[in-house]
């Protein structure tokens, strides 16, 4: 099993628009990863997104890369401050590959909890627009394969 923990890429703040779409900026920075992460034809079964706007423009511009074998979603739980456990369980016993396009500290929380067993351990550094990718080589072990994120790319 994969999983791909994606934060979403720069939005508008709530002043500017409530909506928080993804700003000039944060356009950019996303479709410079994806035009870097496309070499490595990577394919999921799900990618899943919070439904918030900027989660969902994001999840958009990685799916032009992604090849995504049964749905693009936004699905519940998946906001800043939702439980992480029922993902992670929800993952776990289905073993498909997903990438979740979501939000800090949700997205920490969950990184933590695959590799340590505690969402409080802050284990990975997650920075906007950027991908962690994990694999689970043994039952109950994950691990981190690699990392991007915008700033590392021309």
């Amino acid at each position: 099993m994969k999983l791909y923990l994606v934060q979403h890429a720069k939005a508008a703040s709530k002043d500017v628009d409530p909506e928080r779409p993804l700003t000039d900026e944060g356009r950019q920075d996303i479709q410079k990863v994806a035009a870097f992460i496309e070499a490595l034809d990577l394919e999921v079964d799900f990618l899943w997104h919070s439904g918030k706007t900027r989660a969902g423009q994001t999840a958009q511009s990685l799916a032009q890369v992604v090849k995504v074998r049964t749905q693009m979603t936004a699905r519940d739980g998946l906001s800043p401050n939702d439980d992480v456990a029922a993902i992670k369980d929800e993952l776990v016993s289905k073993q498909d590959d997903v990438m979740i396009v979501g939000h800090l500290p949700f997205l920490s929380k969950l990184a933590s909890l695959f590799l340590t067993g505690n969402e409080a351990a802050g284990t990975v550094a997650f920075q906007q627009g950027g991908i962690v990718a994990f694999e689970q080589p043994a039952e109950d072990r994950w691990q981190i394969n690699w990392m991007v994120i915008p700033e590392l790319l021309a």
